[in-house]
């Protein structure tokens, strides 16, 4: 069974809209404005990219990558590695050429499907509204959360305010800098 890793900048308060500085939010970037940057912070975003053997996106999110991370340096290891698109309404004509194999997931069942097949970890990173249903759905084994010492109110948010029962978490790496940054590494206990 492959391991589903839920990655995110968080706001302390839970948001996780346009930490980069996309368009259309009034707190767009919020991850470096005002906020030091402390490159030990963001070593758990580079080993992320040595463990994943593929990335999972929500069409939102893929969208936004897509035409930027195939050409960054940065995310070289991810233009190489399969990628899952979990969308109703993308084609495959909407998929980048330059990006390495993309499949698109129709639904939370083919998710659970692919989960049982054999390798390693799959990454999501952004993607709040598939977070959210895959985290309703009990499909997400693990939350790498860096979380920022802000407070953004509005927002898109990680977690859903679905009512359902407890879901417990085990803390297996944690780390604070400096800036205020924490680094929260929680497995989902089962």
């Amino acid at each position: 069974m492959r391991t589903l890793i839920s990655t995110a900048f968080i706001s302390l308060d839970g948001v996780v809209e346009a930490p980069g500085g996309e368009p259309g939010y009034r707190n767009a970037g919020w991850t470096f404005k005002d906020i030091e940057f402390l490159p030990e912070a963001f070593e758990i975003k580079g080993r992320e990219q040595k463990e994943a053997s593929a990335m999972m996106l929500g069409r939102t999110s893929y969208e936004a990558f897509s035409p930027v991370w195939p050409g960054m340096e940065e995310f070289a290891d991810y233009k190489v590695m399969p990628k899952y698109v979990v969308s109703t309404t993308l084609t495959e004509g909407d998929l980048v050429s330059n990006w390495g194999d993309t499949t698109i997931l129709r639904s939370l069942d083919e998710v659970a499907e692919l989960k049982k097949t054999e390798g390693g970890p799959i990454i999501i990173h952004g993607s709040a509204t598939l977070n959210r249903a895959l985290a309703d759905a009990d499909l997400i084994d693990r939350y790498h959360l860096l979380v920022f010492p802000v407070l953004l109110g509005a927002g898109k948010r990680l977690f859903s305010t679905t009512d359902k029962d407890k879901q417990q978490l085990k803390l297996v790496e944690h780390e604070a800098y400096a800036n205020g940054l924490q680094k929260n590494v929680f497995d989902v206990v089962r």
